[in-house]
């Protein structure tokens, strides 16, 4: 592996790490107003769909991480 493929792979690393842990912390967000019984059901859906959102980013990078497979 080559340094740039190297420095490519810490900063898909480092992404992939930052958006994980705001994805755990929509999630808290979520359950704190939804256990609050918070009446903002527009705020907690804009909050579910950002953490879509953020689901699709991580699985797409963890994709990008992993070697092609030779059939």
């Amino acid at each position: 592996m080559d340094d740039v493929q190297n420095t490519e792979l810490v900063a898909l690393r480092r992404q992939l790490e930052e958006l994980k842990v705001e994805h755990r912390d929509l999630d808290d967000a979520i359950e704190a107003l939804a256990g609050a019984g918070a009446h903002n059901h527009l705020q907690i859906q804009r909050l579910k769909k950002r953490k879509l959102m953020l689901k699709d980013q991580i699985t797409r990078i963890e994709s990008m991480m992993l070697p092609d497979i030779i059939a």
